[in-house]
Order: C-alpha cells, then sequence, then structure tokens
C-alpha cells in the first residue's frame, strides 16, 4: 500500500498550475467513440481515471497515441467491440457513460454496471430511463446493462434532478438521433458547455449548454476535430483554500471564477479578499479576520458538492460555529471522523455537519476514503503539526495531477512511501 507522508505547519510560497478538468475529460473521451475519424485532444490530466478510460477505449477498438503528457492523438476506425467489461467500469462511474457513445455509433451496447467513489446510491435509473425515450430498449441482466435501438429519435426529457452523468448521457445520444431533443432542468456546470462545445466543433446543432435547457437536433455525422480541455475548477478550489489555510504567499494559476460561482459566492460571506488578473489567483486577507458561515452544497451555480470536504479543513480553522448541508450526496461525511482524528470538532446532525472554529491540527495515520476526502486530508496534514500519514491515496490520484510534485514545489514536506 502507498501512503502519503507530510510534514506540516511550515511557510510556503510560489505558484500551483491547475491542471486539464478530469470531469471535463472523461465525458469528451468518451465522445470520440461516436464517429470514425482522427481527434487531437490536449489539456488531458495526467490522473488514474483518464488511464482507465484510455483502457476501455482501446478495448472498443480505438487507437491512443499518447503525444505528450497532456495530450493524446485518437483514432476511431470503428468500435470493434460494444461490450465494456465490469473489470474496467467498476473502477469508475463515468465510464458508465460508453453506453449512449457506443449506442449512437452502433445501436447496440453492453456495459457493466458502473463503480467509482462509494459516496453515495447515485442510482443510473436516470440515465436508462432517458435513453428509454431517445428510443433504446434496455435489458438489465448479470451485472450488465444491454441497450439496442432500431431507431434512435429526439425526445421531451425533463430530469427530476439537475444529474450531471443523465445531461452528459443524453447529450451523447441525442447528436445523432433522428430530431430535436430537448432537456429540460438540464445540468449546467461547466463541464457540460465543454462537452457542447466539443460536440459542435464536430458539427453537433447544439444551444443552451450552460443554461436549464438545452436543445439538440440531430446529425448524420459528426466531423472529428482538434479541441483543448477547460481547466479544473475542483482542483483551483483546493487550492485556493490551501493558500487561505497556510496564510502564505501562493498563487494559482488557471483560475477561471466564472466556473466556482458558488465557493467564490461563500469566500465573499467570510470575508475573503483576493485579486485575480490573467486568470492568477492570489489571497489577500487573513484567515484570523474571515467569520464562520452556514451553506448548502448545490448543483451549479451553487456551492459544489465536490469542495464540500475541502471547505470543512478552512471553516476548521475559523473562528466560530459553522454548518454545511449536504444536499447532492447522502454519503458524502465521511471523511469527518478522519479530520477529527487530526484534531477538528466536528459533529454529524443528519445531512448537517456542524463545524466548531479555531481548532489546531495535529499530525496523525489517517485514511482517504474517497477523492475528495483524500484532498481534504493533504490540506489539513500541510498546516497540522508534525507528520501526518495518508493511506489509500489512490483516491487522490484520481484527481490530481502530480499532487505530489506540485506541493513539494511550493514547499510542503510531502513524499509517497
Amino acid at each position: 500500500m502507498r501512503k502519503l507522508v507530510i510534514d506540516g505547519g511550515k511557510k510556503f510560497s510560489g505558484i500551483l498550475e491547475v491542471s486539464g478538468s478530469k470531469n471535463s475529460a472523461l465525458p469528451i473521451l468518451v465522445a470520440v467513440l461516436i464517429e470514425k475519424g482522427e481527434y487531437d485532444l490536449k489539456n488531458i490530466p495526467d490522473l488514474s481515471d483518464i488511464k482507465t478510460l484510455i483502457e476501455l477505449l482501446e478495448n472498443h477498438g480505438l487507437i491512443v497515441e499518447k503525444k505528450s503528457k497532456n495530450h493524446y492523438k485518437i483514432i476511431n476506425k470503428g468500435i470493434k467491440n460494444i461490450v465494456a467489461p465490469y473489470e474496467i467500469v467498476s473502477k469508475m462511474r463515468a465510464s458508465f457513460l460508453v453506453l449512449g457513445a457506443i449506442l449512437a455509433n452502433k445501436k447496440k451496447a453492453k456495459v457493466s454496471l458502473p463503480g467509482g467513489c462509494a459516496i453515495g446510491s447515485r442510482p443510473v435509473d436516470l440515465h436508462l430511463k432517458s435513453l428509454e425515450k431517445l428510443g433504446a430498449k434496455i435489458k438489465i441482466e448479470h451485472g450488465y446493462v444491454e441497450a439496442e435501438a432500431e431507431k434512435l429519435h429526439g425526445a421531451e426529457i425533463k430530469l427530476d434532478i439537475a444529474s450531471v452523468g443523465a445531461t452528459e448521457h443524453i447529450i451523447l445520444v441525442a447528436v445523432k438521433a433522428e430530431g430535436i431533443t430537448k432537456i429540460i432542468n438540464a445540468a449546467r456546470e461547466p463541464e457540460i458547455i465543454d462537452l457542447c462545445n466539443f460536440l459542435n466543433k464536430m458539427g453537433a446543432k447544439i444551444t443552451g449548454g450552460g443554461e436549464s435547457e438545452i436543445k439538440i437536433e440531430g446529425v448524420k455525422k459528426l466531423n472529428p476535430s482538434s479541441y483543448s480541455i477547460i481547466y479544473d475548477r475542483i482542483e483551483a478550489g483546493t487550492f485556493i483554500i490551501l493558500s487561505l489555510i497556510t496564510g502564505t504567499k501562493i498563487k494559482i494559476k488557471n483560475v477561471f471564477p466564472e466556473h466556482l460561482k458558488g465557493f467564490i459566492d461563500i469566500l465573499n460571506k467570510m470575508g475573503v479578499i483576493f485579486e485575480i488578473k490573467n486568470n492568477l489567483f492570489e489571497i489577500k486577507s487573513d484567515l484570523k479576520r474571515l467569520k464562520a458561515v452556514k451553506f448548502n452544497t448545490d448543483f451549479f451555480p451553487g456551492f459544489p458538492t465536490d469542495l464540500q470536504a475541502q471547505m470543512m479543513v478552512l471553516l476548521s480553522l475559523v473562528s466560530g460555529k459553522s454548518e454545511i448541508t449536504e444536499k447532492i450526496f447522502e454519503n458524502r461525511f465521511m471523511h469527518i471522523p478522519e479530520l477529527n482524528r487530526l484534531g477538528a470538532k466536528i459533529k454529524i446532525d443528519g445531512q448537517t455537519a456542524i463545524i466548531e472554529g479555531s481548532c489546531k491540527f495535529a499530525g496523525a495515520e489517517v485514511m482517504a476514503t474517497d477523492l475528495r476526502a483524500g484532498a481534504a486530508l493533504f490540506l489539513a496534514a500541510s498546516v497540522a503539526e508534525g507528520k501526518t500519514v495518508i493511506n489509500n491515496i489512490e483516491h487522490i490520484e484520481r484527481g490530481y495531477e502530480n499532487i505530489v510534485k506540485k506541493l513539494k514545489k511550493i514547499g510542503v514536506k510531502i513524499k509517497i512511501i
């Protein structure tokens, strides 16, 4: 088992560079299954989740060439295998999207039920009901979902919740479906906009990306193209919190405030003063002057659930009592016992975490239970007195490119054992 060891409580300085967005790169990589041709994709983060998806693309017969660390050429000469196996799909939930992409191309697909972080049930019913409205016949047998369609057709689909995955899944199928599809109560996240922009560059006819209603006019053929992925807003938010809790001169490169509306709204309520010039973010305020807050996680443009765990670290250090109510996932407080081991004082009341501020973190051995929980632990460890050992670091490596190298660059005493 590989572990992170962090010797905390030091002063840091320098620039932290945000990588390409994992949550944008994954559905865009899936989209190359829809149409034959050659694709040139840049700003793809170097992460274990990306490697898993590339393994899946190769399983379906695509040729993947790594041009450089964040640059891939992908050649789709035709899907040779319509089955996405359990041993790959079980590693990562986003891989389930290949069901829709293969269906759009071959009118038939068989995909294992998905895996990923254990932060909630996240049922795929919403995905499957939506595909049925687009003309697919769905069968679930032996842990696999089989989808088949004589003809895919447009439909009006109203989502019960503004699910990012379901919205992406509908878009991937609807671009090649006959007629017009409308998604009502669509997810509005920047990653949805990026997927729409990529497909539109290929000749798709999608309007309303980033709005609650998306309209897709199906086309018979798409034209493969080159594209550069947006930067990762969750990594940006994580690094901003690191700058705040350490009270040091860290600047964060590649921050786009329009992608972090809900997060920045809460920072403003807390009294955080910052400056953004040419997408370079710099904190100008002192941690001691910040105020406690109460807020809910929500779909974009609200406060992102993927920054909830990291925010608890910040609020543990701010004077006063804060509360975070988790509205997206029902099981996303698994990091709380681990943060409490480091000295936090956090209680759980249903879906609300009550955080007593002004704590002092002290090093201990802890375990990352999921990707963002792991991020919260390396944040707390960075300011903790003494050494912290973080187990299960494969979770962190799913979403933070070269995190050890990046943190070392600003002066964090960190190593892998």
